[in-house]
């Protein structure tokens, strides 16, 4: 296989994986622009190392802003001597202290330590780069190519359900793919919600249920205007997601699916998407939906999600006027008048 993001003369020398084939090495570097497909990778990564030892010890840092030296201190043996793991984010903007650190760990890593290296693209890092294809290290590289074709996506959707240890029937697989064939991560968030909602086998009525004629994209797309501020466009896209067959409880739940994660950024400014629980695209996404929110505001959304939720599952007779007034409020983001 070829390596992706370096230069064709160089030498590439180290296995190159799959992302769902991820595996420990004392350097492991994950390249390619999908960055659903890299959080995947990392987490596997941390869950087999834990897995192996529960007494990992997980660090994150991030090589823009990177201090001379960090990279060398958590990597030291401890007392006790439980397994590290060390992530680095933002490999294709390091600083130039990370870069020198970084090519001289390569030449002693250290004994039981994980470093994971994530660089999206671009010439940046590029002798960090070429000098771990080139074996130095003792590394692996996983490769996070864009996934273009349909039939890609849905081998990542029927991943998402078996590492769940849940089935899917491959009408209703095709079915999820087509409502989210645009963008990656939104397909994971809907294989995450059907793997956490309903019970048993996912099948292409439940799909239908919750994303038919592209309801859940629909949806996402009148939480995207209201959530800008952008009132009148929520609405008619409200209305013509009704028309296109659109159920009220999974619009809900597209809507809270965003307000959590913003909040949840909100309440953690700063911190690194893996202490989030978050992947790194969810954060940036999150930051820029937080622009000219506050946290009363927030607040306000919360409350006025949580009465949506009850009203379109029974507690009001009109769940399309609920809808309408959750949009007004997130849409003012959250400043209501007394």
């Amino acid at each position: 296989m070829a390596a992706r993001g370096g230069t064709a003369k160089a030498k590439v020398a180290i296995p190159q994986l799959a992302w769902k084939a991820a595996r420990a090495a004392p350097i492991v570097l994950i390249s390619g622009p999908e960055d659903v497909l890299a959080e995947r990778a990392s987490t596997m990564l941390r869950d087999a190392l834990r897995a192996d030892d529960p007494s990992l010890e997980v660090s994150d840092l991030e090589a823009d802003g990177y201090a001379r030296g960090t990279l060398i201190t958590l990597a030291s043996p401890s007392l006790f001597g439980e397994p590290r793991l060390i992530r680095v984010s933002g490999v294709e903007k390091a600083s130039d202290e990370f870069l020198a650190d970084a090519l001289d760990y390569l030449a002693d890593p250290a004994d039981g330590t994980t470093v994971v290296l994530r660089h999206r693209a671009g010439m940046r890092g590029k002798k960090l780069l070429d000098a771990i294809r080139a074996g130095e290290g003792g590394g692996v590289e996983i490769v996070c190519a864009e996934l273009r074709k349909d039939s890609e996506k849905q081998d990542f959707a029927a991943d998402e359900f078996r590492l769940a240890r849940r089935r899917i029937a491959p009408a209703a697989l095709r079915a999820l793919v087509a409502a989210f064939s645009d963008d990656l991560g939104e397909l994971a968030a809907a294989c995450r919600q059907l793997i956490a909602d309903v019970p048993g086998d996912v099948d292409e009525a439940t799909v239908a249920r919750y994303y038919g004629g592209r309801v859940e994209t629909t949806s996402f797309e009148v939480a995207d205007a209201a959530i800008a501020g952008r009132h009148g466009e929520a609405l008619i896209a409200l209305r013509h997601a009704l028309d296109s067959g659109a159920d009220p409880v999974p619009m809900v739940a597209a809507f809270a699916m965003k307000v959590r994660t913003m909040a949840k950024v909100a309440g953690a400014r700063g911190a690194a998407a893996g202490a989030l629980g978050l992947a790194p695209w969810q954060v940036d996404r999150a930051r820029r939906d937080l622009m000219g929110w506050t946290d009363e505001g927030l607040g306000s959304a919360i409350q006025a999600l949580a009465a949506a939720d009850a009203a379109v599952k029974g507690a009001e007779r009109d769940p399309v006027f609920a809808l309408e007034r959750l949009i007004g409020v997130i849409a003012a983001r959250g400043i209501v008048d007394a």
